[in-house]
């Protein structure tokens, strides 16, 4: 029998997510889209969500695993879940954060607005967008990033941080995921800047971004810091 290939995958990258991974899914499977799968790719998870996600997959046909080995990372995991869905044969690619700051509510709101885009960016900051749920000193910090990378960037978003987005097969063709160089977040704005540079359309769908539901924030000044200079190396060699 041929092998049935995903409509919609629903790529997670995940590092400790167990509190936040299981009612994630289930909320994400009760949306009932046709031919939706979920591939959860865990940076080897010391708090046990590998483990979860492949009991949970037990009893959901729909879900599967990528774990990986160390080095940890989110540009890492990203670039894995991209290579799967193009070896998957996905006609649409949904990233998403593992800790409901990206509610699956969204989901088809992003995939209505493929029929008249490539890309589609869950946004915070379009008109109807919101991000009043987190600290003021986390907002500024994110408008400040968002700027920087706007701006260095040419990036013609409003939301240039959003790591809630979906993708067209041919986007995810086009930003070429086994050649992109980014270890942390600033996979967001490598491949947002490759979309870009290939003429993609894109469109700001406006979201609720909230603060997680579980468990604590990886962000850390050196890792914003290296995200930075990841950007200024970006905008300087174009790659």
């Amino acid at each position: 029998m041929p092998e049935v290939k995903p409509g919609v995958l629903v790529m997670i990258p995940t590092l400790n997510e167990r509190g936040n991974i299981a009612p994630l899914i289930d909320t994400i499977l009760a949306l009932g889209t046709p031919g939706l799968e979920i591939i959860i790719v865990d940076d080897d998870s010391p708090d046990g969500t590998g483990e979860l996600v492949e009991e949970l997959a037990r009893t959901r046909p729909a879900l599967s695993l990528l774990r990986r080995p160390p080095p940890a990372g989110r540009g890492l995991a990203g670039r894995a879940g991209f290579l799967y869905a193009l070896e998957r044969g996905a006609s649409f690619l949904i990233e998403m954060d593992g800790d409901f700051s990206h509610h699956p509510r969204d989901i088809p709101k992003l995939l209505e607005a493929m029929n008249a885009c490539d890309l589609a960016i869950g946004s915070r900051l379009a008109p109807g967008g919101s991000d009043r749920d987190r600290p003021a000193f986390r907002r500024c910090l994110t408008l400040f990033a968002n700027a920087y990378a706007r701006c260095l960037l040419g990036l013609p978003v409003s939301d240039a941080n959003s790591g809630f987005r979906c993708f067209s097969r041919k986007a995810l063709e086009a930003v070429e995921p086994a050649t992109l160089k980014s270890l942390g977040p600033t996979i967001i704005h490598e491949t947002l800047y490759r979309a870009v540079r290939a003429g993609l359309r894109l469109r700001e769908v406006p979201i609720y971004f909230t603060d997680r539901k579980s468990g604590g924030s990886k962000l850390e000044l050196r890792g914003l810091a290296a995200g930075w200079l990841a950007i200024l190396r970006l905008r300087l060699t174009g790659r």
